[in-house]
């Protein structure tokens, strides 16, 4: 008999920080970084380990019906207490990770996750949807005491492509699918989802949904709520199964109350969404600017055009410098086009041509147009910068992102006010200077998401305090500038404040309405988005 070739272990997850285990910045190159921002700690904090974590056995005991698709394990349960944010890095570097699920289940089908629902809520167990695990904003952890235990839910079972409608260009796809395993199983058919998040390695095509994320891509369908064609919802009042349409006038859109609900109404099983032809022409440009507010009206005025550029990210000089795109305090905006059937060159050109009227200078990397090295050291900070956030975290520094939206008239004194306000708020609160970079992720005609990166000295042992107290500040910046407190990065637990503020209270009544109606007990992700 041959013998069988054995399947190579899977790249292990880090179960307290970004991403990979072993993609993590070591002890030295931690310390390098934190020997550039001062009042750090000398040394870095140990990596944390699950076995030095106080978890007690789980509250509830799975009936013998479920029991192969649930799990007590330690290991399992701590990997799924929280999400990626820095207060949640922190948290579990200090050995303070929260609540901790008492059981994690991995459905492998619908049925199974109305099996699941049904006897959660005749247990009064809290049932945490986990998606990925990438949420930063507090959505997949269990805050309180009003249930008798918690379940985390992931979803990563389910992640087939189910059905591929080439003609109509469209997928069915189970919600559970991460990013990379939904482009793969599209490559064959020339189509591609074209939701390219930060997040893209680890996050799932449900969490994407649950959240109304942002994928990388500046204009056109930046968020997942445009690629929605249809919905299959289980909630403990049954199952939602929205008609498959290119568009409809029939009423308020049943995907819509799902989309963005961060699984407190139902967990999302499966989709339909529109799909695009893979691209095969490319072209990208970075330019310079002396001044920030130039290069907004640069922005502005390509948004407002007819060129919808896939990348249209705009650096100010401190985020150019991390970054490594350029150090003598220009800002930066990187451009790109792409597209499936006609070269993109033109394209490319006028929207240079436009920056340039604004007093952009071509060439910001010392590259050539097509191979810009600014362009492709951006890309790379961009996909590494989550880990030396971590990295930073081991040393005590808070090193954090938040982003919003808002209309053009406001955002230059918005990220002025961000920039000066949370700026002093960490200079007082650590007696050493902050920094506060500023970029454009995305940009639409009416309006900008300004994305910021706060770099500052921390609290030794309670820098999640600190990090609490500087979102607040950033929070009524955003609320005073009427901004949003979220522009693709969901509500979770820590943004539930702000969001409150934010929506009217009509709808609020609707919203805990919607609620009672379809998760009548409250077992769904107690305390996101409404009580």
């Amino acid at each position: 008999m041959a013998g069988t070739t054995a399947q190579p272990s899977p790249r292990p997850r880090s179960w307290w920080g970004w991403g990979y285990a072993d993609a993590h910045p070591d002890d030295a190159e931690c310390a390098a970084m934190g020997a550039l921002l001062p009042g750090t700690l000398p040394r870095p904090l140990p990596v944390p380990r699950v076995r030095d974590l106080r978890i007690g056995g789980p509250a509830a005991e799975q009936p013998a019906s479920l029991a192969h698709l649930v799990t007590s394990d330690p290991a399992v349960r701590a990997a799924h207490a929280m999400g990626k944010a820095y207060r949640d890095v922190v948290r579990a570097l200090r050995g303070r990770p929260g609540r901790i699920p008492d059981l994690v289940a991995h459905p492998a089908g619908e049925q199974d996750v109305a099996d699941l629902l049904d006897w959660a809520g005749s247990r009064r167990i809290a049932v945490v949807p986990y998606g990925g695990g990438s949420s930063v904003t507090g959505g997949v952890e269990y805050r309180g005491d009003a249930h008798d235990a918690v379940l985390s839910l992931d979803l990563t079972r389910m992640d087939r492509v189910l059905e591929v409608d080439a003609h109509g260009r469209a997928a069915r796809i189970q919600a559970g699918t991460p990013g990379p395993a939904l482009e793969q199983q599209l490559r064959p058919h020339g189509l591609t989802l074209r939701h390219f998040p930060q997040s893209f390695e680890f996050s799932t095509l449900g969490g994407w949904i649950a959240t109304r994320a942002g994928g990388h891509y500046a204009t056109g369908r930046t968020h997942i709520d445009d690629s929605v064609q249809s919905l299959r919802v289980v909630t403990p009042a049954g199952v939602s199964a929205s008609w498959r349409l290119p568009a409809s006038g029939a009423g308020p859109s049943p995907d819509r109350l799902f989309i963005g609900s961060e699984g407190t109404l139902g967990v999302i099983t499966e989709a339909w969404v529109r799909l695009v032809e893979r691209p095969r022409h490319k072209a990208s440009a970075s330019l310079a600017f002396t001044g920030f507010r130039a290069a907004l009206d640069a922005v502005r005025a390509i948004a407002q055009s007819d060129l919808r550029p896939a990348n249209c990210r705009l650096l100010d000089a401190g985020e150019a410098a991390l970054s490594g795109v350029r150090a003598d305090g220009s800002a930066v905006l990187v451009l790109g086009f792409e597209s499936a059937d006609a070269p993109v060159d033109g394209l490319l050109d006028r929207a240079v041509a436009l920056a340039r009227s604004h007093g952009g200078r071509p060439g910001a990397g010392g590259g050539g147009r097509a191979g810009d090295a600014a362009v492709a050291a951006w890309r790379s900070a961009f996909l590494r910068m989550p880990y030396l956030r971590d990295g930073l975290a081991r040393m005590g520094a808070v090193a954090e992102t938040f982003e919003t939206a808002a209309t053009w008239d406001a955002v230059p004194a918005l990220i002025d006010a961000v920039r000066s306000e949370v700026g002093a708020a960490a200079a007082k609160a650590t007696g050493y200077p902050a920094t506060v970079n500023c970029r454009l992720t995305h940009v639409y005609p009416d309006g900008a998401a300004p994305y910021f990166t706060v770099l500052a000295a921390g609290r030794p042992g309670d820098e999640a305090a600190l990090w609490d107290d500087l979102k607040a500040v950033a929070d009524e910046v955003l609320h005073r500038h009427r901004a949003t407190i979220t522009h693709h990065h969901a509500v979770g637990r820590d943004h539930r404040p702000g969001y409150d503020l934010q929506r009217p209270e009509p709808f609020a009544l609707a919203l805990r309405a919607v609620k009672s109606a379809l998760d009548p007990r409250g077992i769904l992700n107690p305390g996101v988005l409404v009580d």
